[in-house]
C-alpha cells in the first residue's frame, strides 16, 4: 500500500516492494523520518557525496535525491533495489537519480555524509562498516538509526569498534539517532565469509555475512536432507531462496544429471551458493541468479522447487513473502510437479498450501519443524 511520507525534504508517495496491501505495513518508519529530518538540518552543500547504507524500501533516497545529485544507496537486499527503483519512478524522479550499489561489490567513492540503518544481521553491519572505513574522512558527517526495540548495544559497540565515537540522541517516536565521529581507527581486517563442514557429507560450505544461519547448517534444513534422494523424474530444480546452496547442492550431488537453478533476494546469498557449487562442481552447468523469487522463471518449466521460506521481511514478521513464493512455485511447476517447503510447525503452511495445490503431504515433522510436500 502506498502511503505519504512528509519530510524537510519533499512528501512522497512511497511503497514496500513486493506491494501488499496490508494497512499497517508501510515503506518507513520513524527512524527514517528522523534521519531525514536530521539531514535537512545540515546544510550541506550542493554537490555533498551521499552514501546511504541498508535504505530498505527507498524512503531515505528517494528523499536526497530530490535535493542531492549524488547518492548512492548500498544494500544485500534485490528486493531493496527494487523498492528504490518503483518509489523513485512513482514520484517521478528519475530512476538512474540514485546508483544503487550491491553489498558484494566494491565502494569506490569518498563520501561526505553517511546514513545507516541498522539491520537485523549485524555480521552484515560489521562487514558494511569495515568496507567503507576506507571511504570516509575524519570530516565525514555519519548518522545511523532504527527502532529502539531493533537497536541492540552490540551494534553500537561495532560502530566504536570500526568508526569512532558515538553520541546518543533522544528517543523520538521510539527511534534512536546516532552521530558517529570518526577516529583513527586502524583498518580491520573482515572475518567474512566464513566457513562450516556438513560431515556426514564432508562439505566444506562459504558464508558470507548476511547468509541466513551462517555458523552452520539450519536444523529445519537438516530434517529435510535425508529426503533429498535419488530421483531420475525430477530433472528440473529450483531452490527458492537458496541461501548458500545447500538443498541444491545435495539434489544435485544425489542427481547427476538434474538441471538445477539457484535463486536468492540477497546478493550475499547468491555470491556464497555459487563459490560452493564451484568448489562442489567444477564445470557443471548451473544458474544461480540473484532474483525476485521466481518471476522469472517460465510458467510450467519445473519439476520440483525446494523452498525453506523466511517468515519475515527485515524486521516485520508475517507470511506475506512465504505466500508469494508459494505462488510463484505454483506458476513455475510443471503439471503434477512439487514444492518442497520447510518451515515451522507453528506456522499454517498446510492450509496456505492446500488452497493452491491439488495435494499436500507431510513428510515428517519433529518437535519444532515440518516437511510439507504439495503437488500441483
Amino acid at each position: 500500500m502506498y502511503k505519504t511520507l512528509t519530510t524537510p525534504f519533499a512528501s512522497l508517495v512511497l511503497a514496500r516492494y513486493p506491494l501488499d496491501s496490508h494497512p499497517s505495513l508501510q515503506a518507513f518508519d520513524a527512524a527514517d523520518e528522523y534521519l531525514l529530518t536530521t539531514v535537512a538540518q545540515c546544510a550541506l552543500p550542493a554537490n555533498s557525496q551521499f552514501l546511504i547504507i541498508n535504505d530498505a524500501f527507498g524512503a531515505l533516497a528517494c528523499n536526497i535525491a530530490t535535493s542531492y545529485s549524488l547518492v548512492d544507496s548500498y544494500g544485500d537486499s534485490y528486493l531493496a533495489e527494487l523498492a528504490l527503483k518503483e518509489n523513485l519512478a512513482h514520484n517521478h524522479l528519475a530512476t538512474t537519480s540514485v546508483q544503487f550499489i550491491p553489498s558484494t561489490e566494491p565502494l569506490k567513492k569518498t563520501y561526505d555524509i553517511v546514513l545507516i540503518k541498522i539491520p537485523k544481521t549485524l555480521a552484515l553491519l560489521e562487514e558494511q562498516l569495515i568496507k567503507i572505513k576506507s571511504h570516509i574522512t575524519k570530516n565525514t558527517v555519519i548518522y545511523a538509526a532504527a527502532m529502539i526495540k531493533h537497536l541492540p548495544k552490540a551494534a553500537i559497540l561495532l560502530l566504536e569498534k570500526h568508526i569512532g565515537s558515538t553520541k546518543y540522541s533522544l528517543a523520538v517516536k521510539k527511534a534512536r539517532l546516532l552521530t558517529v565521529t570518526p577516529h583513527e581507527i586502524p583498518l580491520a581486517q573482515s572475518p567474512y565469509p566464513t566457513y562450516y563442514s556438513y560431515q556426514p557429507l564432508g562439505l566444506k560450505l562459504t558464508n558470507h555475512a548476511n547468509v541466513f544461519c551462517r555458523e552452520g547448517l539450519d536444523i529445519g534444513t537438516r530434517v529435510l536432507i535425508p529426503y533429498l534422494k535419488h530421483n531420475p523424474h525430477i530433472q528440473k530444480v529450483a531452490d527458492l531462496g537458496c541461501g548458500n546452496g545447500i538443498m541444491g547442492i545435495i539434489w544435485a550431488m544425489n542427481n547427476p544429471e538434474a538441471e538445477l537453478v539457484l535463486i536468492d533476494e540477497s546478493y550475499m546469498a547468491i555470491a556464497s551458493a555459487k563459490e560452493n557449487w564451484q568448489r562442489i562442481f567444477s564445470g557443471r552447468a548451473v544458474v544461480i541468479n540473484v532474483s525476485d523469487g521466481l518471476i522469472e522463471q517460465k510458467n510450467e518449466s519445473l519439476d520440483c522447487v525446494l523452498c525453506n521460506p523466511p517468515f519475515h521481511q527485515q524486521q516485520v514478521i508475517g507470511d506475506y513473502i512465504a505466500r508469494r513464493m508459494f505462488k510463484q512455485a505454483h506458476n513455475s511447476l510443471k503439471p503434477t510437479g512439487e514444492l518442497w517447503v520447510v518451515a515451522n510447525r507453528h506456522l499454517n503452511y498446510f492450509q496456505l498450501l492446500k488452497k493452491l495445490f491439488n495435494e499436500v503431504k507431510t513428510i515428517t515433522q519433529t518437535n519444532k519443524f515440518i516437511i510439507l510436500k504439495a503437488i500441483k
